[in-house]
């Protein structure tokens, strides 16, 4: 599948972000509304999963992160749970020719041990098989929890720690980031959720520090292209100053 030039929309292909995170909900709500089992949400939600990746990839976002399963999700009715799996094992096996199409490379975030075993067989298939895509970054975000992932990433520095491998002090911000799931990867610039809940719902709580925040109050299986092109519209139009105050300058030009 060829992209689109992402100059044919209002974007600024300068200014895109370079990560987008996305915590997609409403799926229940959106079955509710209609009467229908919550299943069918999920089912409709998967189908704005496809859309919303051909989009990420054609309007020229480096990398996408989707959250996808939570580790609180787990406590869902099991029902609920076993469909959420036959579904994620149906993209991923699905969307493998898409995704190799359109170069997009998958990762996995979180404690995969705890995926089904045929889950995890056809994740690391797919993952194995992109893993030399140099398009967009798909990364999804399964049995995934912040809190979570900071505490493995404390543990394994104790260790070393404990092991005289490093010094408390030779602690830094970015040996934390290397010990996360995302090491290596950019924090995201935007983080985008739909239904309308103002929270992060234990997601990315560390490298969220300085991502710009966009609720709509859409539901994700009513997201569309156009809508997450107004949000990075919207983006684009933000001043992003990362805690610092930018250098106003006077009539005579020095700065004040």
């Amino acid at each position: 599948m060829k992209s689109e030039n992402p100059q044919e929309t209002p974007l600024d292909p300068e200014k895109l972000p370079a990560h987008v995170a996305m915590i997609m909900d409403g799926n229940g709500r959106w079955a509710k509304k209609r009467l229908m089992n919550r299943v069918k949400g999920h089912e409709k939600g998967s189908q704005t999963v496809r859309s919303i990746v051909t989009a990420a990839r054609e309007l020229g976002i480096g990398m996408l992160t989707l959250y996808a399963f939570s580790t609180e999700n787990w406590s869902r009715p099991r029902v609920e749970v076993k469909a959420l799996m036959m579904l994620l094992k149906r993209f991923l096996v699905s969307e493998r020719d898409e995704l190799m199409g359109q170069g997009v490379r998958l990762n996995i975030l979180g404690q995969k041990e705890k995926l089904p075993v045929d889950i995890q067989r056809e994740a690391e298939r797919t993952v194995q098989m992109t893993q030399n895509n140099q398009g967009m970054v798909l990364n999804l975000a399964l049995s995934y929890g912040s809190r979570q992932e900071i505490t493995a990433g404390v543990q394994t520095l104790a260790e070393k720690i404990k092991t005289g491998l490093i010094q408390p002090v030779d602690i830094t911000e970015e040996m934390i980031s290397d010990h996360l799931y995302t090491r290596k990867m950019p924090d995201p610039d935007l983080i985008i959720r739909t239904s309308g809940e103002f929270r992060l719902s234990n997601f990315m709580m560390w490298q969220a520090a300085y991502s710009e925040l966009f609720v709509t109050n859409t539901l994700w299986p009513d997201f569309t292209k156009d809508e997450f092109i107004e949000i990075l519209i919207n983006f684009q139009e933000r001043d992003r100053r990362f805690g610092k105050v930018k250098c106003s300058t006077s009539n005579d030009g020095s700065p004040q």
